[in-house]
């Protein structure tokens, strides 16, 4: 057997294209670009490269840019008058603080002065709580973009067995609530390194996502054949970037596999760009 592979980048490219298209919509008929804010504090190269990034798919999709860099210096009250600049400017719609922030700087605090309304990340206390109540609002990128794989390629959650390794607020613990609502119907379990004989736990999974964090921890033994293998996991390594996912050994059993790069990384952005376009969408 040799696996489906998922391309992210393919659909992460329809998604802005959606975008791309609503953002053109919302400003003949009602006059708004969306704006999205985004914060660096520091030189870290990684950070860099992300938000760089960032911004030139929010020029791509006609999303206006607005880029705010701190020195790595930059006291937290310093951080905290910049995201409360961004809050009050009716003219930003979303805002994104790069993190990590540089040792000594609480970002978590950080993030919860971000107004809710703006918090494209989805990682607002506020937004996460609407997302466990099952109510309207902005959803953290990664899971979403998740799930836009598996809507793009059919791959049905009703009924299926889930299994995600791995618990983080970035993108286990949303994921998990997405899957099992009513309008997915997956059955989940969360495991974790914690989690007792986790290879026999993977093995029941319709449909296993890794975002663990350990750089090819997920092999054939913990795949059922035919299952569908979402990798969230990139780590740089000498070797270049390696997901959570033994490529090479799970695409012999799995029936569909994300590969990275090209897999889920590309949604994320996609996803990033989406919702700057909802909280544009939703402003006053």
């Amino acid at each position: 057997m040799s696996a489906r592979i998922l391309d992210g980048a393919a659909v992460a490219a329809r998604v802005k294209e959606e975008v791309a298209a609503g953002v053109a919509a919302l400003r003949e008929n009602r006059g708004i670009t969306p704006a999205l804010a985004t914060i660096l504090v520091g030189d870290d190269p990684a950070s860099e490269v992300y938000v760089r990034n960032k911004r030139r798919t929010a020029a791509t999709v006609g999303i206006r840019s607005v880029h705010r860099e701190l020195a790595a210096s930059a006291s937290q009250a310093e951080v905290e008058a910049t995201i409360a600049t961004l809050n009050s400017d009716p003219g930003i719609h979303g805002i994104l603080l790069q993190l990590p922030l540089p040792a000594g700087r609480d970002g978590e605090a950080a993030v919860r002065l971000i107004d809710p309304a703006k918090d494209v990340d989805g990682l607002h206390p506020v937004s996460l709580g609407y997302l466990a109540l099952g109510q309207p609002g902005l959803r953290p990128c990664t899971p979403s973009g998740c799930l836009r794989i598996l809507d793009h390629y059919e791959i049905p959650t009703a009924g299926a067995e889930v299994v995600i390794v791995g618990r983080s607020l970035l993108v286990g613990r949303p994921l998990s609530i997405m899957l099992s609502t009513k309008e997915r119907n997956a059955t989940v379990t969360l495991a974790h390194s914690q989690t007792r004989d986790l290879a026999s736990v993977c093995r029941r999974a319709d449909i296993l996502v890794a975002a663990i964090g350990r750089p090819g921890m997920i092999t054939s033994e913990y795949v059922r054949p035919g299952a569908t293998v979402i990798d969230v996991g990139i780590t740089r390594t000498v070797e270049g970037l390696v997901g959570d996912v033994d490529f090479e050994s799970v695409s012999a059993v799995a029936g569909s596999l994300t590969p990275v790069p090209g897999g889920v990384g590309p949604m994320t952005i996609a996803m990033l760009m989406a919702n700057t376009l909802m909280a544009a969408t939703s402003a006053p």
